[in-house]
């Protein structure tokens, strides 16, 4: 049996430490410090919606498309992304509907929207493929403890609003493919942040929310793993420039390397 330690204390509280399985990660801002790709994904995105649109400014309404967009994406000048906003949270289909109705708000109609929208995130999503976008890179320490968790047979899974691909890519670029056993991403049904998400992951580990550790960077995967039944709970506060203001009911981390594991009998 392994038992993970929050500063040298036991989980999920001192005195009644409970030995774990598997330890599910949220990866945009827990895993990954995605930050800087999704910031330059989300001003692509708007810059090639200005270009889309050349029509608006004729109409003086392009200003106002690129405040609605940088809004509506979490984009907040000299305070970085918003780890709680649509591009930090939200899946890709959510951010091109989310786009779409931006759009509808300077005049365009629907279908054009759209049509726009999706003519937008295809010429941003090659953009991402050939890297003119940066890569994310795995937060402080992550590494280690990946690997530490594996050499001592605790099961490692994602549990991310990004579709499998992303994910994958991810772990492959950094070589973390065989620490991770399981991916529950944007592709399957439900998404997070029901609850049915990790159970439906567990399912795949075969171990029970019960023996689990879930790690995240929002409020929503932390009520997602109270309301599943996931043991031990923590809030990952270092993956964005601006400060979270997680659950202060949940513990919280700073750096990975403030957890730490015990063999048991």
């Amino acid at each position: 049996m392994i038992y993970l330690n929050l500063r040298g204390q036991g989980l999920p509280r001192p005195g009644e430490a409970r030995p774990i399985r598997a330890v599910l990660f949220d990866k945009d801002g827990t895993m990954s410090h995605s930050e800087p790709m999704l910031t330059a994904l989300a001003e692509s995105r708007i810059l090639h919606c200005l270009d889309q649109t050349v029509g608006l400014a004729a109409m003086g309404r392009s200003e106002e498309l690129k405040d609605l967009l940088h809004r509506a994406y979490g984009l907040i000048p000299n305070h970085g992304l918003h780890p709680a906003g649509l591009t930090a949270v939200a899946a890709k289909d959510h951010n091109l509907i989310s786009t779409a109705t931006a759009l509808t708000q300077v005049g365009l109609g629907w279908p054009e929207a759209l049509a726009t929208a999706e003519k937008v995130f295809a010429i941003t999503d090659r953009l991402h493929e050939e890297e003119s976008i940066p890569r994310p890179q795995p937060t402080e320490g992550l590494v280690e403890l990946l690997q530490d968790l594996h050499s001592h047979g605790v099961l490692c899974a994602v549990i991310s609003n990004d579709h499998q691909k992303g994910i994958q890519a991810f772990l492959g670029q950094h070589g973390l493919s065989s620490l991770v056993q399981g991916i529950w991403s944007a592709d399957h049904h439900p998404r997070k942040p029901d609850p049915d998400a990790v159970h439906g992951l567990c399912q795949r580990l075969g171990v029970s929310p019960s023996e689990c550790a879930l790690i995240g960077d929002a409020n929503s995967d932390l009520c997602m793993a109270r309301a599943a039944g996931v043991s031990i709970i923590l809030g990952y506060s270092s993956g964005w420039r601006r400060p979270l203001d997680l659950d202060p009911s949940f513990l919280h981390l700073t750096h990975w390397d403030q957890l730490s594991l015990t063999p048991g009998p």
